[in-house]
């Protein structure tokens, strides 16, 4: 037996990995275990958890609706940042593991636990991302990472391990893939998407639809907003967890949502991943439609810099760090005038504008015409470039001064032969 603890507060989803956690970390570690499992929206999961979790050998359970706090505090933050990892991500997972653990050190704290313990594997990104949320909260409370330990290597050893202690499990040797799910995307990886070269078969997707099937008429929707939070589909008022649902089920109706990509991880591996996140691709492609009428080149263009970065942090697990919530104090400068309606036609996968207003936009017909008007004089235009382009003119003058050409002079293209 390893060091023995008196209490551990588990991260518990009820699949056939935390099923096998709870009766080792009492056999190797001597303590009671307490399952934490924290609802952000994975829903048929969640039924009869209780009672396995009791029958696998936890004293105590705990099943918190945590749906709500997920999509208001780091959802829709993640949002109003504009942040995606990698160009593509919206980070489903990366966005609910700093809840989940806070949720577990919160759990520890009232139980009087000594450790807590995920099921994360060593060579995946949310180890880290529950062990700095875990180091933010409480440093004093060890870590057990039974992945990075024990000797199961395979879904074989696990349901062997549970079979010769009568721990019951549904899971089966046939399972394909590692599935994620939550209010804001679902998550596939393993099987055939293990090959870059394959593509997703029919049965991957749970959340849409593939946008071959989806239907043949396109169908509007108008999303509201105000200062940068989504509260209205349709001229309807939602909260945070009905708005979602709503959203899911439009986006998932016409097949959008699907990102397939190739990504780095945090640990150094590169892994292909198939994403479904049918409400978040049209909140996106919307709140980005509306900062384009209302934030002026300068701040929007730096803007894209954050969202960046906000999208390396949450990816790393770095949610509860002071450079993430600094850059939260400039993202809600930014949204402070950003709202207003935007209208998305959904058809076979694509999400295309179809119109957008706001009683802040910057953008005015009378001024962006080509026709005469009192504010911009197209004369001026001259002065300004004279003014914009003069260190390029100095240094073209120099060079002439010097070698008797421009270094950026016209080339003499009938030097080069073709082949």
């Amino acid at each position: 037996m390893k060091k023995s603890y008196k209490k551990v507060i588990l991260a518990y989803s009820g699949g056939l990995d935390t099923s096998v956690i709870i009766p080792w970390l009492k056999e190797n570690y001597g303590c009671e275990v307490v399952a934490a499992t924290a609802h952000v929206g994975q829903n048929d999961e969640l039924e009869g958890l209780e009672e396995k979790a009791l029958a696998s050998g936890a004293c105590k359970v705990y099943i918190d609706d945590l749906r709500n706090e997920f999509v208001k505090d780091f959802v829709f933050p993640t949002l109003r940042a504009g942040a995606i990892y990698e160009g593509r991500y919206l980070l489903g997972s990366a966005l609910s593991r700093p809840l989940i653990a806070k949720r577990q050190v919160e759990i520890a704290e009232l139980e009087g636990a000594d450790a807590v313990s995920h099921g994360c594997t060593g060579k995946g990104n949310d180890q880290v991302r529950f062990e700095l949320t875990y180091k933010a909260m409480n440093p004093k409370l060890a870590v057990i990472a039974p992945w990075r330990e024990w000797d199961i290597r395979s879904r074989e050893d696990a349901i062997a391990y549970c079979h010769e202690r009568n721990i019951p499990i549904t899971a089966s040797v046939e399972k394909i893939y590692s599935n994620d799910s939550n209010i804001w995307h679902r998550s596939s990886e393993g099987g055939i998407l293990e090959d870059p070269w394959k593509e997703p078969p029919r049965e991957v997707f749970e959340y849409l639809v593939p946008p071959e099937e989806a239907p043949d008429e396109p169908e509007y929707v108008t999303i509201h907003f105000e200062k940068g939070i989504p509260v209205a589909v349709n001229e309807k008022e939602m909260d945070p967890v009905q708005l979602m649902i709503e959203l899911n089920k439009l986006g998932a109706k016409h097949g959008i949502g699907v990102v397939d990509m190739v990504e780095n991880r945090l640990v150094g591996i590169k892994s292909r991943g198939v994403y479904e996140t049918p409400g978040g691709t049209l909140l996106y492609v919307a709140h980005q439609e509306i900062e384009s009428l209302i934030l002026d080149a300068r701040a929007l263009h730096f803007k894209h810099l954050v969202a960046n970065t906000y999208a390396e942090l949450v990816y790393y697990g770095l949610w509860y760090s002071q450079l993430r919530e600094a850059l939260d104090g400039f993202v809600e400068k930014t949204q402070e005038n950003v709202s207003g309606v935007v209208k998305l036609k959904l058809y076979k996968g694509n999400v295309i504008i179809a119109g957008r207003k706001s009683p802040h936009s910057l953008y005015r017909e009378d001024y962006a015409t080509f026709g005469a008007d009192d504010v911009y004089d197209q004369k001026d235009a001259g002065g300004f470039i004279n003014c914009f382009g003069l260190p390029m003119k100095v240094k073209a003058m120099l060079d002439i001064e010097g070698s008797g050409k421009s270094q950026y002079k016209k080339p003499d293209f009938s030097k080069f032969k073709r082949d």
